[in-house]
């Protein structure tokens, strides 16, 4: 094998966003991985690191050339005569004497083998990486260097691209590659020098932590020395830590506080306009309340005269007089008086206003409320009162606080706890990984809203696509799935409109297959039985995935497979067992257990033991063996076959109601 050296590719730009930085690394990490695996360089596996000005990829080591390789080439059929031999041996450059027959089996075609040499690696990466960088997906690009340029999220100010010590000539974005990088904004130089070994070390040198997991080990260390002693802690937000490692390239916590008077302002308040307006995070005192303090983290070494610590603080104080004048502005109108207002703010344009939203989702929130045996009148109010923080400022100013908002002016305004809880918490789950509403009717006005938005949006057109869902359909039917499953309510899948059913289902076998961890064939045996409720689906798929485990339950679902083959070839519809014509020891043995087993199994189900129900059909196994084995199903007498069909198709309708046994994949 050839020599192997360092290679490292490092793109310098101007900040790019958060959020974009992983994806972007991503991808250009699995693009060189592919150049280099499709181009047969063996390589030490790459590793990729991101700060908000360089995207960088690189290996420990690489060929820098490709091994020579001799290539079967294939020409034109045997058949085809010495003419179109000569020919293609022409097109090879060889002498027509040097080719070979190929038996193929398609026949014989004449071929050549041919001896390739191996390119340079940076005659490779030279050629490809203009085009992999160009490639790299962002959400929006422009033009930096002209219409004819490439297009990229920023600037492209520097590029290294080394192998070995020796620059990989290319040029992107209107940049050369080069052998220098630079460092921090302000903290670094300009030019750096550098080698591979050294190369993280100078960056730090001149201000830039490279590392993802270093650049977050100095924020959490430097928070925790900050907070030694002071009886604070710190409100976790892996979310923000994350976006904060990425904001930054040299990160340091500072400490800052606020006027206690502004904690007379809701904590909801006050943490989303920390959180999502300045990137701080919230701290709690020693009593486990919200702390008139927060901690920030700026892109820089130290702030030793307390200057950006000051300048924190009075941007911060600035927000919250926003956020006190908004609250504050609000309560003088009632959610009631507000409602009028949102037939002027638009749900969807065929769909029509919010105030209309609101009438159909009071509506469905009363009739869930009446299947679930709650108190209507709540869910109705609760549903009438849950769109009007719309119309207010700190709603408009703060749009993250939507239904919060709403809830805490219903508190403010006193509405029973029933109806402003709801509102509060009616927009959750905002993902799989967030709570469901704690209480039943915030559970409630959640379902109403999510089924309301599927149905509207079905009804005119606006299911989403493999690329587009603007209305968020998925996250929606998702949502109702988790609201179901984990707070236990028995709503019938059956009550979904038509259009949305198929749809729904989907997200069914999402939820229980990628988020609760159930195989795929356990979720589509389960759901092939039609079970009433989601609650009820769940408690069948935790039997089943139990009961999978036992001897019996595998072969007896790979009879259950061939029994509906058999009943499907001979198109059998239905018809009774009838006790004297059946012959055979075996299949008067199985009608009998059967009969037994089906008395427990009805028994079971009344008493929701999905796992014992389960067993007692498993326990059939024997039986059912012992009636393939001896007796022939397609009797040659048409009245005992029939006889013998009915009772295969007993065994189906009894014993699948709970989970469609031939839906199991077996492994016999």
């Amino acid at each position: 094998m050839s020599e192997a050296k360092p290679f490292l590719l490092e793109i310098g730009v101007e900040e790019i966003p958060h959020w974009m930085l992983e994806p972007a690394l991503e991808n250009l990490s699995a693009s060189l991985s592919a150049l280099w695996g499709q181009n047969g360089l063996q390589h030490a596996p790459p590793q990729a690191d991101a700060t908000p000005r360089r995207l960088v990829v690189r290996t420990a080591s690489i060929q820098t050339r490709q091994e020579d390789r001799t290539e079967l080439v294939m020409g034109p059929p045997r058949a085809a005569g010495e003419g179109a031999a000569a020919g293609f041996a022409r097109k090879q450059g060889v002498d027509p004497a040097s080719l070979m027959v190929e038996n193929t089996p398609k026949g014989e075609y004449f071929a050549v083998r041919k001896s390739i040499e191996g390119r340079e690696t940076s005659a490779i990466l030279a050629e490809a990486l203009p085009a992999i960088i160009g490639r790299i997906p962002w959400p929006k690009t422009m033009y930096w260097t002209g219409k004819d340029g490439m297009r990229f999220i920023r600037p492209i100010r520097w590029i290294v691209a080394l192998l070995g010590g020796q620059i990989v000539e290319f040029q992107a974005g209107g940049v050369r590659a080069g052998a220098l990088s630079r460092g921090h904004r302000r903290l670094g130089a300009d030019e750096i020098a550098f080698d591979y070994e050294n190369y993280e070390a100078r960056l730090e040198k001149n201000g830039v932590i490279l590392s993802f997991e270093k650049r977050r080990k100095r924020i959490l260390d430097g928070i925790r020395k900050l907070l030694r002693g002071t009886g604070l802690s710190l409100v976790d937000d892996d979310a923000l830590l994350k976006d904060l490692c990425y904001l930054t390239e040299f990160p340091t916590p500072i400490l800052g506080e606020f006027d206690p008077k502004y904690l007379e302002l809701p904590s909801e308040v006050l943490t989303t306009v920390m959180r999502h307006h300045q990137r701080y995070f919230s701290l709690r005192d020693s009593n486990g309340g919200m702390a008139p303090n927060f901690i920030a983290v700026m892109n820089l070494k130290a702030d030793r005269k307390g200057f950006v610590k000051k300048g924190n603080e009075r941007v911060l104080v600035a927000r919250f007089n926003d956020a006190r004048f908004f609250w504050e502005v609000d309560l003088q109108r009632s959610l009631t008086e507000r409602l009028p207002d949102l037939e002027h703010v638009t749900f969807q344009a065929q769909l029509g206003s919010y105030l209309e939203k609101t009438k159909r989702v009071q509506q469905r929130a009363a009739n869930i409320a009446a299947v679930l045996g709650l108190d209507p009148l709540f869910a109705r109010r609760a549903a009438e009162l849950s769109k009007a923080d719309l119309t207010t400022s700190m709603v408009k100013e703060f749009t993250d606080l939507q239904g919060v908002m709403g809830g805490l002016y219903a508190r403010a305004q006193g509405e029973p706890g029933e109806v402003w809880r709801a509102i509060y918490e009616h927009y959750r789950p905002l993902s799989m990984d967030d709570a469901i509403p704690s209480t039943p009717y915030g559970q409630v006005l959640s379902l109403a809203d999510k089924f309301d938005t599927l149905a509207s949006c079905f009804s005119v057109g606006l299911a989403p696509t493999s690329s587009k869902d603007p209305f968020a359909l998925r996250r929606a039917a998702q949502g109702t799935v988790k609201v179901c499953v984990e707070g236990g309510l028995r709503i019938p899948i059956r009550a979904m409109e038509p259009e949305v059913l198929d749809f729904f289902l989907d997200r069914v076998r999402y939820y229980f297959r990628d988020i609760r961890g159930y195989a795929y064939d356990e979720v589509n045996a389960v759901l092939a039985a039609d079970p009433p409720d989601l609650v009820e689906a769940d408690l069948r798929l935790a039997a089943v995935k139990r009961v999978r485990k036992t001897e019996n339950f595998e072969p007896l679902a790979a009879s259950f497979k061939r029994i509906r083959n058999i009943l499907k070839q001979a198109n059998w519809t239905r018809g009774d067992v009838n006790p004297a014509l059946l012959e055979a020891d075996e299949e008067r043995a199985l009608h009998a257990a059967a009969a037994s087993i089906a008395e427990e199994v009805r028994r079971d189900r009344a008493e929701n033991d999905y796992l014992r129900a389960l067993n007692h059909i498993a326990s059939l196994r024997p039986a059912v063996d012992r009636f393939f084995d001896k007796v022939l199903v397609n009797a040659p007498d048409e009245r005992v076959r029939n006889n013998r069909l009915a009772l295969l198709g007993r065994l189906m309708n009894e014993f699948s109601s709970i989970a469609d046994f031939s839906e199991i994949v077996t492994t016999s």
